[in-house]
């Protein structure tokens, strides 16, 4: 492949190594680090002068030390002469505040689209936005891959009963994303109405639809504190479920949700790869993950080469 060039952020090289092998190719050379004072360096370590560049930087860990390093570097590559920068961002950050909720909300989602389009990304390659709008506060294309295929594969070579399951969403948000998965496996779905009191905590739930004796497959896009998801296992269980799994695209456990997940009725925690995983699944037995680096090398093939993306909406490239 001429003139491609993908360097890692330091939000999740194992992904970006993933990535560049698929593609065959090395990752390109870059310093990250940060002056006494906090400040975030970043040096380009090639010439990217006229070069189609990809920067791969996921929205987990230090959310706002990362984001600031992306910017940085997209910046950094697009003032070198690079002919093009795509931003790699399989977990977009701030997703979650993308509406006025509430008097005085911030659409925080919107301002993180200004300042990527601002520092110079021409592209964004992202995964499972939370709201699909987002990709309407860009003026630059947005390719949202989706985390489904690969969902869809788990679901039939690792639940054995999965055709006379029932996928249920934990959320109205969500319901979109669970009638497409139950449309593909031909099988019914249910939905769980919650209330919120404030963010990160669930008030009350009810359950539409029936699950009696049947093994529930829980899909959400992100699972935080994990308040949601075993409320809503517990829910199931006591509607009569045999068993409950959760799918979720991006697992990023923080605050109590291990310990949660520990002690709920959870027959498997499934989440992509889309965040680092690797301690999570030290600490917690039940988390499993699907690798999808090959999903997003694929989109980084396809949009360096000027090919269709759409086939990764319904396929798993192998």
């Amino acid at each position: 492949m001429p003139n491609i060039k993908v360097f890692s952020g330091s939000s999740h090289p194992d992904l970006a190594q993933k990535i560049v092998d698929r593609l065959g190719i090395d990752l390109g050379k870059v310093v990250t680090k940060k002056f006494s004072n906090m400040e975030t360096c970043v040096e380009i370590g090639e010439s990217v002068r006229g070069e189609d560049v990809y920067i791969v930087q996921s929205g987990s860990g230090e959310i706002n030390d990362n984001l600031m390093e992306l910017l940085i570097m997209i910046n950094a590559c697009k003032i070198a002469s690079a002919s093009r920068v795509t931003a790699v961002i399989p977990c977009f950050p701030y997703a979650r505040q993308d509406k006025k909720d509430k008097s005085r909300a911030p659409i925080t989602a919107k301002l993180v689209a200004n300042i990527l389009s601002v520092s110079g990304a021409d592209h964004i390659i992202t995964m499972d936005l939370h709201a699909s709008q987002i990709q309407g506060f860009f003026d630059i294309p947005v390719d949202n891959l989706f985390a489904e295929p690969a969902v869809l594969k788990w679901i039939k070579e690792n639940i054995p009963d999965w055709k006379t399951s029932i996928v249920v969403s934990p959320d109205a948000g969500g319901a979109k994303r669970v009638t497409s998965i139950a449309d593909r496996l031909n099988v019914e779905f249910a939905l769980i109405h919650k209330e919120r009191k404030k963010a990160n905590e669930v008030a009350s739930m009810v359950l539409v639809g029936d699950v009696k004796d049947r093994t529930a497959i829980l899909v959400d896009d992100m699972a935080d504190t994990c308040g949601t998801i075993c409320h809503a296992a517990e829910k199931l269980i006591e509607a009569g479920a045999i068993k409950v799994y959760a799918i979720l695209t991006h697992g990023i456990f923080s605050g109590p949700a291990i310990s949660r997940i520990n002690n709920a009725c959870l027959e498997a925690v499934v989440v992509t790869n889309t965040i680092p995983q690797e301690r999570h699944m030290q600490e917690c037995p039940k988390i499993q993950c699907i690798d999808v680096s090959m999903m997003v090398a694929e989109a980084v093939r396809r949009t360096h080469n000027g090919e269709s993306v759409s086939y990764l909406f319904s396929n798993v490239p192998y």
